[in-house]
């Protein structure tokens, strides 16, 4: 089940890619108020992605990560539009790394895209997402920005490696003095073998460290309603949730205000209570009356 759902959400992609087409082709004659407010939308929509420049970052390789939430039966047209809008930045700016789609229960649908885009456009581009998923009537649920000093793990790795190579030079010249036994000579070129491992490891960990800083990576994550109606603040189930939690919240500080005023004195008159009556049993009765 599971492999058809991901073939049906690579369908999707590959499908909105010329429905992207067509709308982008339609596009050009929206009216200009309709523009302006698409513009706003945008706006409204990179003001909720943290804004981070490049130039004070350097060597820092930037995970976006972004959970939408919107109505099931839209998931995988908006997941075929990130696809498209992916897929028309071309493979030297943009690539997709992974897409899922599938149901966890009857109605409920959750699906992933996972991309690799050029560090310069990756804010704008979850920008755009943002507003394509609020024009199918969606939220963005969270948004976090994650960051790793590549640069420095790089710096790093050079400098252990130009010590390794030193060592290996040390190592040489002693094997080329001569004059070693079997055992030393072996020892030496075990060394050796290790720390030429070793400028090899280094050498892939800067790599990958590079590659990391080349494409940030960026994940959207979409989760739907459950076949609720609603969305997000619009959902009316939601609404009433919270409302019941907001007036069971504020009767139970009242309760609580209103028992610590009262508590002090209602203890204090039980307290003369207490010692009236006490007082009471010990005090000593008079003569009874004779009996007739």
């Amino acid at each position: 089940m599971k492999t058809k759902l991901l073939a049906g959400a690579m369908a999707f992609a590959l499908i909105g890619c010329s429905e992207q087409a067509a709308e982008d082709a339609a596009s050009t004659d929206t009216p200009a108020p309709a523009a302006e407010a698409a513009s706003a939308a945008g706006d409204a929509a990179e003001e909720a992605v943290p804004d981070i420049g490049l130039n004070a970052t350097p060597g820092v390789a930037f995970d976006y990560s972004y959970a939408f939430r919107l109505d099931d039966n839209r998931i995988a047209k908006v997941q075929s539009e990130h696809a498209a809008a992916c897929e028309m930045l071309g493979t030297a700016r943009c690539r997709i790394a992974d897409i899922r789609y599938g149901k966890v229960r009857e109605n409920e649908v959750e699906a992933q895209t996972s991309f690799k885009l050029d560090p310069g456009i990756a804010r704008k581009f979850g920008a755009d997402a943002i507003a394509s998923v609020e024009k199918a009537e969606g939220v963005l649920a969270d948004a976090s920005v994650a960051g790793e000093d590549v640069g420095t793990q790089i710096e790093q790795s050079q400098q252990r490696s130009a010590g390794a190579a030193a060592e290996i030079e040390r190592l040489e010249g002693r094997l080329k003095q001569g004059g070693l036994d079997k055992g030393e000579r072996a020892e030496l070129l075990r060394q050796i073998a290790g720390l030429r491992g070793q400028l090899g490891e280094e050498r892939q960990s800067r790599r990958a460290g590079e590659a990391k800083i080349a494409m940030t990576s960026v994940v959207f994550n979409y989760v739907g309603n459950g076949g609720l109606p609603g969305i997000g603040h619009e959902n009316p189930f939601s609404n009433a949730w919270t409302t019941l939690l907001g007036s069971g919240g504020t009767l139970l500080s009242i309760i609580l205000v209103a028992g610590a005023a009262i508590l002090p004195w209602a203890l204090l008159a039980a307290l003369i209570v207490f010692l009236w009556r006490k007082f009471r049993r010990g005090r000593p009765t008079g003569p009874s009356a004779p009996t007739a």
